[in-house]
Formats: structure tokens, C-alpha cells, sequence
């Protein structure tokens, strides 16, 4: 068998054709799932980037694998100390470890690793090519040389491709001469002016007001395709078309390896798997093109799975995780599972034997704010413990099913559900825990380290921002919540 994981980052679901969206943002993923099995309900059990690939390569949720943060002490991989054998359990267990025993080539190209120092990620991969821009690379910068090795390799078999596409990851950077596919399309029609100026009076990190970060950005002509902040329905539109263009310059690219693989007549013999890290929030819970909470919109993410010999034009709305991909990926390959994996395979689903997938899911953000939420029946409940200079409250609930775009928290509405949704977690977490080769939760270790990395040193100075812009009442209720180092939990 041949595999081809085409990881595309930062890709929302609910912008793909095939998931219901209705620009046309991904013409070949839309012909790839109506040939495979889409997952409706996948989820990254950590974001963002780094510990979500982290869980998918180990098989191992972050509260196990110990990375759920983009800097501090969780965001590594612990030291297994004095039993570390020559080689560690760390590599002996990555999925790609597990590819190799069973007779798999393993080959990545993604800058990955450098972007973030996650040189764990290389571990059982036996050829790794970064093409050295730090997550910056476009599709094109990127798919030579995937193309290079396939045009070298791909008639062999038993091989498996990791290509790493970034182009709808923020800043926006598909090259002006492409155009811009929709701009006859309308935005989604869920964010009204009323809530965009809500948000745009409120604040936060990648708010309406900073969509950049934490204040207007320092070249504002280097990205031209995304606005300084979203002012009007007209950057809203803006925004979004970057977004979305983004998403179809990296479906091209898509299409041409789909078309590399049949120009080899190896098409009808390779398994494609097309995914991503994490979603994005597009002005969901005022966060605008950045994957900053443990939501919906960042945790569920898309999985399309094209598999020669399975189900093919079918669609799954069973609770499964990135880690269950590793898992099903490594049984239909022959190979091993190992007992420390949290990942449970959903073989069933592709070979359409009766699987129903998990009863709930619980996912993690641990870089932008941190937080823990639970997935369940046609609830997320999110649990903040750090709020990322965020106007959030310990406790959120939303009924995803009617509400997607998180408008409406009936936390106080609900409180049986509130109830049920944190009785849930507690149980997850009782379970993690008496499951963990360590005594500290990697959670506890980011709030007390002051928080996640991105907002830990940014108090002052964003208060200074708030008050320069009219927003003096924000700056104080964030100074008497956080004062100098201090947490919300």
C-alpha cells in the first residue's frame, strides 16, 4: 500500500465544499471524498500547531505526551530519565516507528519541526525534508519537492508520504496575481454587523480591533490580502476572502499530486488522507484568523480518508480524535498498536462495519489561553482556566448543533447540562491522570508558569493598547482579574 497525508494547516472544515460551505474553496478534496469516508465529527484533542501534530505522530494526548503549550515546560517532550534505553519509548511508540516495523518507507516534508523545535516530530520517519521557511512556504515553495521525491520513488510501494501545506494559516500570502476566486461570493452570513462592532468594541488578542495580535501590524503592505482590523463588513469580507483563497490555492496543489500519482498509475493503488492540525476562528468567540481557544470551530477539524478497497462516497458522524487516525492508519498497514496510545482505531468505519465511534471527546488549548472542553451529544462545554487576556468565563456552553458559531452561551440557562458537561470532564481527567507516568498535569504546569506563551508577558503593554483606544474599562477589569502574573481559575 502507498499513503499520501496531505496535512494542511489550519483548514476549518466548514470551508470545504464537501462539508456543506458554499464557495467553492476545494474542488479536489470534494472529488477525494466522494471517492473515500469524511469524518464529521474529528477532533484535535490538543491545539494549536505543535501539540496537535504532537498527539497525531505520537498517539498520545498531550496530558500524556506532556506537550500542549508553544514554549515553557510543556512543550517538549518530558526526559524519560534514568529507564530511557538507547533508544527512548518516545521513538519506539511514534506512529511513524510503528509504519516502519510493519514494511513502511516513512518520508516528511514539512517545515514543522523547525518552526516550532518539535525535533521529536522526526521520530521513525526515514526521510525528513524541510523546504526551510519556518511555516512560511506556499503550496508552490512546498509541492516541488514532494513532486521530486514521488517522480523518484512513487512506483515503489509500500511507502508512506507526509506533504505539509500552510497556505490558510495567517498571514494570508497566496500571490496577488492568483486573484481572488470569490469575489462574487458572499462571506458566511452568520457574523451580523451588530456582533462585529461588539466585537470590535470588546478586546483580546486577534479580537476585531487586533486581528494581527495585539495591535495594528507592523507592514501593513507586506500581507495586502488581510486588513488591519475589521472595521466594517468590508474587512470582514476581506479577511474571509484571504482565508478562503488560501484554503483553494492549497486544494490546487492538491490536485496536482492527485494528478502526479496518476501519471505514475499508482492512483488506484495509494491511500489519500487529507486533514489538518486545527481549525480557525473566523470571529467566533472574537478571535479572527487565529486558533486561540479549546471551541468548536478550532477543535473539530476535517479528515477525509480515500482507501483503495473500503467504503467509498459516505460520511461518519461518530466522536473520534487525530490519534484514532493513527491508530487505524497503523492496523490497516498490519502493523502494531501500541497499549500506551490513547488512539483507538476506526477500521470498522472504513470497511463500514457498524462503528459508532466515542461516547464524548474532550480537547485542550494550552498556547493562546488554557482551557479543556468536553464534546457531547450537541454540546461543547469550554472549561478556561487561563483566559488569554480574554473576555471569557471560567464556564461556557453552547449547542454546537444549532449554534456553531458559539453566538449564544447558556451557561446560565442550563445548568444541568453545565452539570453533566463537567461531570464528563472530571471523569476524563480522573481517568488521564490515574493513566499518566507523571504526578503534574501539564495544564497545572502552564498556568503556573504564568500562563500560555503567547499572552504570559503581554499584560502591560496590552493594557497600554486598551487605553489608547478608547478602551480604558477593559484594561482595568484585566489588571483586577490578572494582576502581575496572576490566573484565572
Amino acid at each position: 500500500m502507498r499513503i499520501v497525508y496531505m496535512d494542511i494547516d489550519t483548514m476549518r472544515a466548514d470551508h470545504l465544499g464537501c462539508y456543506g460551505y458554499h464557495r467553492n474553496t476545494s474542488p479536489n478534496i470534494d472529488r477525494i471524498a466522494a471517492e473515500g469516508v469524511r469524518f464529521n465529527q474529528f477532533y484535535t484533542p490538543d491545539a494549536p500547531c505543535l501539540p496537535s501534530r504532537t498527539a497525531l505522530f505520537s498517539g498520545r494526548f498531550g496530558i500524556h505526551n506532556g506537550v500542549i503549550n508553544h514554549g515553557g515546560a510543556a512543550a517538549d517532550v518530558p526526559h524519560e530519565g534514568a529507564p530511557r534505553g538507547f533508544k527512548s519509548d518516545f521513538s519506539n511508540s511514534a506512529w511513524m516507528s510503528r509504519l516502519r516495523q510493519a514494511g513502511y518507507h516513512t518520508v516528511s516534508v514539512s517545515p514543522f519541526a523547525e518552526r516550532h523545535s518539535a525535533w521529536h516530530f522526526y521520530a521513525g520517519f526515514k526521510e525528513m525534508y524541510n523546504p526551510g521557511k519556518s511555516g512560511g512556504e506556499r503550496a508552490d515553495e512546498v509541492l516541488p519537492v514532494a513532486l521530486d521525491w514521488l517522480q523518484r520513488s512513487g512506483q515503489q510501494d509500500n511507502w508512506f508520504l507526509h506533504v505539509n501545506l500552510w497556505d490558510p494559516h495567517t498571514p494570508y500570502r497566496t500571490p496577488e496575481d492568483y486573484g481572488n476566486p470569490f469575489a462574487d461570493d458572499p462571506p458566511p452570513d452568520w457574523l451580523t454587523d451588530e456582533m462585529r462592532q461588539m466585537h470590535y468594541e470588546s478586546y483580546g488578542p486577534h479580537s476585531a480591533r487586533e486581528p494581527w495580535g495585539y495591535g495594528p501590524p507592523a507592514n501593513p503592505d507586506r500581507f495586502p490580502r488581510i486588513p488591519a482590523e475589521i472595521a466594517s463588513m468590508a474587512d470582514y469580507r476581506r479577511w474571509i476572502d484571504g482565508y478562503d483563497v488560501g484554503i483553494r490555492y492549497a486544494d490546487d496543489h492538491v490536485g496536482k499530486v492527485m494528478a502526479e500519482l496518476e501519471s505514475l498509475g499508482v492512483l488506484d493503488d495509494t491511500a489519500v488522507i487529507v486533514s489538518t492540525d486545527h481549525g480557525e476562528n473566523q470571529g467566533e468567540l472574537n478571535v479572527y484568523g487565529d486558533h486561540q481557544t479549546a471551541d468548536y470551530n478550532t477543535s473539530r477539524i476535517p479528515l477525509i480518508v480515500r482507501w483503495p478497497g473500503m467504503r467509498s462516497g459516505v460520511a461518519e458522524d461518530g466522536f473520534c480524535y487525530n490519534v484514532d487516525l493513527a491508530a487505524t492508519v497503523t492496523e490497516l498497514c498490519g502493523g502494531r498498536i501500541p497499549d500506551v496510545w490513547d488512539g483507538e482505531s476506526f477500521a470498522q468505519a472504513m470497511r463500514g462495519e457498524g462503528w459508532e465511534g466515542r461516547d464524548f471527546v474532550v480537547v485542550s488549548q494550552g498556547a493562546w489561553s488554557c482551557q479543556r472542553s468536553v464534546r457531547f451529544g450537541p454540546w461543547m462545554l469550554i472549561r478556561t482556566y487561563h483566559d488569554g487576556l480574554k473576555d471569557f468565563p471560567p464556564v461556557m456552553l453552547f449547542n454546537v448543533t444549532e449554534d456553531p458559531h458559539e453566538t449564544q452561551d447558556l451557561a446560565a440557562s442550563r445548568p444541568e447540562v453545565v452539570n453533566e458537561g463537567l461531570a464528563l470532564l472530571e471523569r476524563w481527567h480522573a481517568e488521564a491522570m490515574a493513566t499518566s507516568s507523571r504526578d503534574v498535569d501539564p495544564m497545572w504546569t502552564v498556568v503556573r508558569e504564568g500562563g500560555p506563551l503567547h499572552t504570559r508577558s503581554d499584560l502591560k503593554s496590552y493594557c497600554k493598547r486598551l487605553r489608547e483606544t478608547g478602551r480604558e474599562h477593559h484594561a482595568e477589569a484585566l489588571e483586577a482579574r490578572h494582576g502581575e502574573g496572576a490566573s484565572r481559575v
